[in-house]
């Protein structure tokens, strides 16, 4: 029995506690799991497990070791896995989360592409900005826009998505075209956004040179859905805030106008979340380069 067979046979014996049972297990004869564990102690020159009569369980050396097997096997799996993988076409389901306004404008008109690279994948699309239980859900990842909370889940940024300030034709008609943050202060208002998760209305934020300036403005309406708030600002109801690439249209149309295009907006992080673990799908793995390579023309 080579090396890599012991560590593997270590591994069944330490987490089923029975050297019986991981000869069923593997389907090896009992008196060969027994020398196998003796010769790889020889070796090793430390006792590894502790024998009784009704359990079988490691010692601190073999806790040790148990630990780096695991993580030599996991190894070992990933890159024969990634050798399989790279001759056939990844396959399989992802149940994948995106924020509403990202997969209308953004991810699903791109999906014939990723379909047509990938035919062998097939998508199941939640729409929201709420917390989503990935584990407890079954969802495979989540893509999220702003800064995010510490939520257990491993983070991949895929993109920075450039903010504009805006305002409807009509406002500006009505209310003229601010050419500082001083007069935007003087008698302008704003379409206030309020945090899900705070509760409380978020301020204008602008960039002067390096500095992060933050200006809040009056306003007759506040709101919490990215649909709601683009909504009032395209009825004229105030100034806003948001990704470029959800009022491009507006922009290109002239119904919106930017404003302050000097001082904009921070960038706003683009990050997919999805459970830590050992190996990734290649599925989720090519799910998740494509979304970076569609979201690099959004920095």
């Amino acid at each position: 029995m080579d090396r890599l067979e012991a560590m593997r046979l270590y591994t069944r014996i330490v987490e089923l506690g029975s050297f019986t049972a991981a000869a069923n297990d593997l389907s090896l004869p009992r008196a060969t799991v027994t020398h196998a564990i003796k010769r790889l102690e020889e070796r090793l020159g430390a006792q590894l497990l502790q024998r009784t009569t009704r359990r079988v369980r490691t010692t601190r050396d073999g806790e040790t070791y148990y630990g780096h097997c695991l993580r030599l096997l996991a190894d070992m799996d990933e890159v024969e896995t990634d050798f399989r993988e790279a001759l056939v076409q990844p396959k399989g389901h992802l149940h994948v989360d995106l924020p509403v306004s990202l997969a209308r404008l953004l991810v699903i008109p791109a999906l014939p592409d990723f379909f047509a690279r990938f035919p062998q994948i097939t998508l199941d699309i939640g729409t929201g900005d709420r917390f989503v239980d990935l584990v407890r859900e079954g969802v495979d990842c989540v893509l999220r826009v702003g800064e995010l909370g510490d939520s257990g889940m491993v983070g991949r940024r895929v993109a920075m998505l450039q903010q504009v300030t805006v305002a409807s034709a009509g406002y500006v008609r009505r209310h003229g075209q601010p050419d500082s943050l001083a007069a935007l202060q003087d008698g302008h208002l704003a379409v206030n956004w309020v945090s899900p998760t705070t509760r409380r209305a978020e301020p204008l934020d602008f960039l002067v040179g390096r500095k992060r300036r933050a200006i809040a403005l009056p306003g007759r309406v506040s709101v919490s859905g990215v649909d709601a708030y683009l909504g009032c600002c395209e009825a004229g109801l105030g100034i806003a805030q948001m990704p470029r690439y959800r009022i491009a249209d507006g922009l290109k149309s002239g119904r919106l106008r930017e404003i302050l295009p000097a001082c904009p907006p921070p960038s706003l992080p683009m990050t997919v979340l999805y459970p830590q673990q050992r190996q990734m799908p290649a599925r989720l793995r090519v799910f998740v380069d494509w979304l970076v390579e569609l979201t690099a023309a959004q920095r």
